[in-house]
């Protein structure tokens, strides 16, 4: 059966964005459009055609690596728990990640990914981005849950989100390189949720006793 042209794209998109991957992790803010390009059996202008750039296509990258992760996390992490309970939840889910198979290599990535956003202003905007638009997934997951008496705030959820973001990927890596020993789901759900406390959650200059 003959391709459709919207499915001709996505495959050329699909190609590309598995190129993007092998390359950029081996090269970082070196890696090549050509390369990219001739690895998914396409030209570079197929890559200004569907990305725009090569930042349009990292930031591609990031939202396609990404995604699966955060949808796993609101399945991981039932709608009719508590605030406690599903930053409980959340940290387990984050720790068994640490034992997968592929955990190193993905740290590898994210540390790669990184240094292009270093080396790379416009590149590092457009990532910062990928990575906000995956977030704000999970500001929606914390909203509206039940937490001292009264419900999460977009804005206290969006607190909570950036602090545990960088709990668990300062943890992640040290699990990973062997520098958390006794890093276990334990520890990372009674510090995540340490962190979702009332006053972690409070806005700047709010009256704690209110």
């Amino acid at each position: 059966m003959r391709k459709t042209r919207e499915q001709a794209k996505e495959d050329n998109r699909r190609a590309l964005l598995d190129a993007a991957l092998q390359v950029v992790s081996r090269d970082g803010y070196r890696a090549r459009l050509d390369e990219i390009a001739e690895r998914a059996g396409l030209t570079t202008g197929a890559v200004y055609s569907l990305f725009g750039s090569k930042g349009g296509l990292v930031a591609a990258l990031v939202t396609d690596y990404l995604q699966p992760s955060y949808a796993e996390i609101e399945q991981a992490v039932p709608a009719d728990l508590d605030l406690l309970a599903a930053v409980d939840a959340f940290a387990r889910y984050y720790r068994r990640g640490s034992d997968d198979p592929a955990a190193r290599s993905e740290l590898s990535l994210q540390i790669t990914l990184l240094d292009m956003a270093v080396h790379d202003r416009e590149l590092g905007s457009r990532l910062a981005e990928s990575v906000r638009t995956q977030e704000r997934r999970l500001v929606a997951l914390f909203t509206g849950r039940a937490h001292a008496g009264g419900a999460v705030t977009e804005r206290q959820a969006q607190r909570l989100v950036t602090a545990l973001r960088a709990l668990f990927v300062g943890l992640t890596q040290g699990v990973v390189l062997g520098l958390a020993p006794g890093a276990d789901e334990q520890f990372f759900a009674d510090t995540a949720r340490a962190l979702a406390s009332r006053t972690t959650l409070l806005d700047p200059g709010a009256d704690p006793t209110d």
